[in-house]
């Protein structure tokens, strides 16, 4: 049996979209875009460096990746920023700056660091792949798999597909968290009910939705997270 840091790297190997989106959509996939070859390198060092054993983690799902987060880097809630410099894995090549990242960052440190959080859980995102939308202007944006019912049906075999992937990797299925306490804990409890892979799923709100109209209680949401994921450390967010 090989490492959950293997396991990953290889469902992103084999990751492919090929459903016929609706008009104005297009896929995100940064393992098969311009800069694959820095992608690959990042997603090698950071699975290998935190996820090279077969220690059972818990598995937090987010929605799919946006165009400044993992729909660049490959690794969910990172931009390259957080990975230099919080991870020791330099990407010069690319820059970016993703507030979401900036507040998962915060929860991991209050959780005892990238070492101590990673050994403990996988993020990863209900939808591996994320999605553009181009309203005709030539200025697409981010867009969840939810937002429109054409787009859900299209990538939903995709999506259970992953999400049966993730289920088999031998992680901790009983306890699974949602981030995006709306549409994606609405979306993932149907999907689950419909699967059986999970258990408990615990909606807790997306960094995005935090950092976008809460960024004042940033803070209070750390010590939420903290406490809704089990921390054994909670000693570290006397520092926050």
């Amino acid at each position: 049996m090989g490492t959950l840091g293997a396991a990953m790297l290889g469902m992103n190997r084999s990751l492919r979209l090929e459903a016929q989106l609706p008009l104005g959509f297009s896929v995100i996939d940064p393992f098969r875009g311009p800069h694959a070859d820095v992608i690959w390198r990042i997603n090698t060092a950071f699975y290998e460096r935190f996820y090279s054993d077969q220690t059972p983690r818990r598995l937090i799902l987010g929605i799919n990746p946006g165009r400044l987060g993992a729909g660049l880097t490959g690794i969910p809630f990172t931009d390259t920023k957080r990975l230099t410099e919080n991870c020791g894995i330099p990407c010069p090549e690319l820059q970016s700056h993703e507030p979401s990242s900036v507040f998962v960052n915060r929860v991991i440190d209050a959780m005892g660091g990238p070492e101590a959080f990673y050994s403990r859980f996988l993020i990863s995102s209900v939808c591996p792949l994320g999605f553009l939308y181009d309203k005709g202007n030539g200025r697409p944006v981010n867009a969840n798999y939810y937002d429109s019912a054409a787009l859900t049906e299209a990538v939903m075999p995709f999506i259970e597909q992953s999400l049966r992937t993730h289920a088999a990797m031998g992680l901790i299925t009983e306890e699974v968290y949602c981030l995006g306490a709306g549409d994606n804990f609405k979306a993932l409890s149907a999907i689950n009910l419909r699967l059986g892979l999970f258990g408990r799923i615990v909606p807790l709100d997306h960094p995005r939705y935090i950092m976008q109209y809460r960024a004042k209680q940033a803070v209070a949401y750390v010590r939420k997270f903290v406490e809704a994921l089990g921390n054994s450390y909670m000693e570290s967010c006397k520092h926050i």
